[in-house]
């Protein structure tokens, strides 16, 4: 296979990067410094697909002719966003709010056609059902997994699964951050066949 167009991941997140590795695309990687907080009566989808286009429009003056990937996720339970924790404090509390209920992560994939403007994006819902969690087990997986970074405290690809009872979704990639079912069919879109 050959691929004549350059590839942008906006992202420095480490968990796209090796979700995006899976199609075997030479590609690059920057980051777009955008401000992720979400604007004053957005719904989380909105919000989801409006960094997302907006991560890969930061990086369109430096990759001009290439196709750039954005992405983002919001977290939401019951009405709250759950963003990264940042600590240990912030993750217990949202796992507390997260036990024996469903959370919806709502992921956002965008490609930009950096040389026509041309822009695409899709949002991939994903609810996941959470165990009921006691104080012991919500330690014991936080100081063995210290996933502070990622969106409720929840990394389902480490030992988070142990926290979910079900998942919903129709893209399993999406929970972890980057739905690549819907990014091979924006990027076939944009002329970039994956096969």
């Amino acid at each position: 296979m050959t691929q004549p167009r350059r590839l942008v991941l906006a992202s420095s997140s480490r968990y796209r990067k090796v979700l995006l590795e899976r199609l075997g695309l030479a590609f690059e990687t920057g980051v777009p410094g955008v401000d992720e907080a979400p604007l004053p009566g957005e719904t989380p989808g909105d919000t989801a697909l409006r960094l997302a286009a907006r991560k890969a429009q930061a990086l369109a003056g430096r990759y001009r002719d290439a196709l750039i990937i954005g992405s983002d996720q919001v977290a939401v339970c019951e009405g709250e966003r759950l963003d990264k924790p940042g600590n240990y404090e912030n993750a217990v509390r949202q796992l507390r709010t997260l036990s024996a209920r469903a959370a919806d992560f709502l992921t956002a994939v965008s490609v930009l056609d950096a040389a026509s403007g041309a822009l695409e994006s899709r949002l991939v819902p994903c609810r996941v059902h959470f165990r009921a969690l006691d104080e012991a087990q919500i330690d014991s997986y936080l100081r063995r997994e210290q996933p502070y970074d990622c969106a409720a405290s929840a990394r389902a690809e480490g030992l988070g699964i142990a926290l979910i009872a079900r998942i919903e979704t129709d893209d399993p990639s999406a929970l972890i951050g980057l739905p690549l079912i819907a990014l091979t069919e924006l990027l076939g879109r944009a002329g970039l066949r994956v096969l």
